[in-house]
């Protein structure tokens, strides 16, 4: 059984109980060690802390999100981290999620997960410069883990983004060099939250993202 109380200073921000979106945690969970093997999912040193390591550290963006954030997508979902998390956390809420993944096996695992979960997940197996952002909706919020350098992820993501959406990235200490690399390319806003699960670790939430104009 998994603990629980790692997930617990989040439980204010879920659509159900506790106790609900535990169980649906660990039936993830168990579908991580049974895909693992054959499909990488995450690093194989961190199965043993998936609670702390990955569930944890995927809901602390419960905290920046507002009750009008009702689309989401996730750029390279990979083994579905934050997003399935997420989608698990807010369940019942009517939050729509859209997961981006050009990797064949693992876009089955995330819509084997989805659909043994009830979540309201869609997954598009395709890189997202393949996916035609005018027929995707614009997305509330945008997420992205463990990915890409910061002025990558800004091209992968500024076909997506509307005037209302907001990226919120997890990054880790070499944030400061991505952003000041970033700016010379890219306007934004920027607020930066420490980490809960991470001690050289934020949370970059990025709005207003458009390429920077040639003056």
């Amino acid at each position: 059984m998994g603990d629980y109380s790692t997930i617990a200073p989040y439980a204010r921000y879920f659509g159900r109980p506790l106790e609900d979106v535990g169980a649906d945690l660990e039936s993830y969970a168990t579908l991580l060690r049974k895909w693992q093997p054959v499909q990488n999912l995450v690093s194989r040193e961190t199965l043993d802390t998936v609670w702390t390591r990955h569930f944890a550290d995927s809901l602390q963006v419960l905290k920046l999100l507002s009750d009008s954030d009702e689309s989401f997508l996730d750029i390279g979902s990979g083994g579905g981290l934050p997003a399935l998390p997420l989608a698990i956390a807010l369940k019942g809420q009517n939050r729509q999620f859209t997961l981006i993944e050009p990797n064949s096996r693992k876009v089955s695992f995330l819509r084997t997960v989805a659909r043994e979960l009830g979540l309201l997940v869609t997954v598009e197996g395709r890189r997202s410069d393949q996916v035609d952002s005018r027929e995707t909706p614009a997305p509330d919020v945008i997420t992205c883990r463990a990915l890409a350098a910061l002025p990558q992820l800004c091209s992968w993501m500024a076909p997506f983004a509307a005037p209302q959406t907001r990226a919120i990235l997890h990054k880790g200490r070499e944030h400061v060099e991505e952003l000041v690399e970033t700016v010379t390319g890219w306007d934004f806003n920027v607020v930066i939250t420490p980490s809960d699960t991470d001690s050289t670790g934020v949370l970059l939430t990025l709005s207003n993202l458009r390429v920077k104009s040639v003056s």
